[in-house]
């Protein structure tokens, strides 16, 4: 059900990109699926102690209701944010839908493990997608091979017109940057679970799975905050190349603000 979810919403982003008179209702059910997506992983995020996917799916029902009331308008802002969620689905797809995925994963799996011996942790390959160490196992998933990140900060660039030139810069600000200190990321967060570094506050961070502490203080928080700063690094950057990005982002946060405070101002 889940898979069935990425796939209408990648499917419904897609046919908006094609200029008919509807493709403002694909936006719509496009975001309402990612919307449902994400309620559907929370039960998975809660059993791994994982509580910021959750919030996120908290969230996004305002954000879903006011982007549709906003496409409904045809409001320009919200239209190009609905093209930045397209392209960003236009690049995973492939990744996503076709043997390019198991490709991209055992690559990312050959260069951890390349980097884990470089560091003088040398691990096992189980697999095309599974590492081993000290009796641990750790299983590549695409989610691994930062390709999430990668789509939809290519994606963001969409939002906005651009010059050849500021594409390429862009490009090469996004693509190896996150893909290179995923790679580091991965290697990071193997060693600190597979060495047991961090086996603090078991009532929080277990699962019942032995060791598994470890593993979520260095993926569910160490690791996710620092992916949020680099993100946050990337953004700037690209807000130096493309000045008009930086006015697009404004906009946009101003639009959903304004709305959020009259929600607000309605309910006293």
């Amino acid at each position: 059900m889940k898979e069935l979810l990425v796939l209408f919403s990648c499917l419904f982003f897609l046919a908006f990109l094609v200029p008919w008179k509807l493709r403002h209702w694909c936006a719509i059910i496009g975001w309402t699926c990612i919307v449902l997506f994400l309620f559907a992983e929370v039960p998975y995020y809660l059993s791994i102690n994982n509580f910021m996917y959750p919030v996120m799916a908290v969230l996004s029902v305002p954000f879903l209701a006011i982007t549709a009331r906003h496409l409904l308008a045809r409001e320009v802002l919200v239209m190009q944010l609905s093209t930045a969620a397209a392209v960003a689905f236009l690049i995973y797809a492939p990744f996503a839908y076709t043997p390019l995925g198991d490709w991209l994963i055992s690559g990312v799996v050959g260069q951890t493990a390349w980097m884990l011996e470089a560091f003088g942790y040398p691990p096992l390959t189980l697999d095309w997608n599974l590492l081993s160490r000290n009796n641990f196992r750790v299983e590549i998933i695409l989610a691994c091979t930062g390709i999430q990140a990668i789509a939809i900060m290519l994606g963001v660039v969409s939002a906005v017109k651009t010059t050849m030139e500021q594409k390429v810069w862009s490009f090469f600000l996004i693509v190896p940057t996150i893909y290179v200190l995923n790679i580091l990321r991965n290697t990071a967060v193997i060693i600190a679970y597979t060495e047991q570094w961090f086996p603090f506050l078991p009532e929080i961070a277990g699962n019942g799975e032995f060791g598994y502490e470890s593993f979520f203080w260095a993926h569910n928080v160490f690791a996710e905050g620092l992916a949020l700063l680099l993100l946050i690094g990337i953004a700037w950057g690209l807000f130096r190349i493309i000045p008009d990005l930086a006015d697009f982002a404004t906009g946009l946060v101003q639009l959903y603000w304004h709305d959020i405070r009259r929600a607000f101002r309605k309910d006293r």
